[in-house]
């Protein structure tokens, strides 16, 4: 950790100058200048006069915060394969969020799990194939390339009436998978 970056970032956070901040923590203008540039190091005395003028303490400073991951991998995907489906979890641990999206290839002739009626949306875009999206006994077709957006509050189902496998980008809020 690049602890000069960090107290400029704290003292930027806390709209105070250089001149601002040493007044507040008893040193000079020219220490701080050189601290932040990593030019030199303070004593831990210091630094916590220092953290303290910044309105933080050397525990919470050097806590570091696991950087949320927003890039996913096919090699971060998981997957469940039951008999008439595969499903693949693209983005992990997307239970904890306010949306799950999935990839299902629905295996020819075959029906995806039939999702209780909820209280959230669901949205599904068609990259290969066709299905019928069937809610209560309406059926809905829809081709590749053609999406299909529902609320939920009735059961309902995907069938796979063709030939070849289809595969549905599909977004669940709240996740359901």
């Amino acid at each position: 950790m690049k602890i000069g970056n960090r107290i400029k970032e704290l003292r930027l956070k806390n709209n105070l100058t250089l001149e601002e901040l040493a007044s507040r923590s008893e040193l000079t203008k020219g220490f701080l200048s050189q601290l932040e540039r990593d030019l030199t190091s303070p004593n831990i005395s210091t630094l916590e006069d220092i953290l303290e003028a910044l309105g933080t303490n050397l525990s919470e400073f050097f806590q570091s915060e696991p950087e949320e991951k927003i890039v996913f991998k096919a090699s971060d995907f998981f997957e469940n394969e039951q008999e008439s489906y595969k499903v693949e979890w693209i983005v992990p641990n997307a239970q904890k969020n306010k949306m799950e999206p999935i990839l299902l290839t629905l295996y020819s002739g075959m029906d995806s799990k039939e999702l209780s009626g909820h209280t959230g949306d669901e949205f599904g875009y068609v990259l290969r194939g066709s299905i019928e999206l069937v809610i209560g006994n309406k059926k809905y077709k829809v081709k590749a390339k053609e999406t299909f957006y529902l609320s939920g509050p009735e059961s309902h189902y995907i069938h796979n009436s063709g030939n070849s496998d289809a595969k549905v980008l599909w977004i669940t809020t709240p996740p359901l998978f």
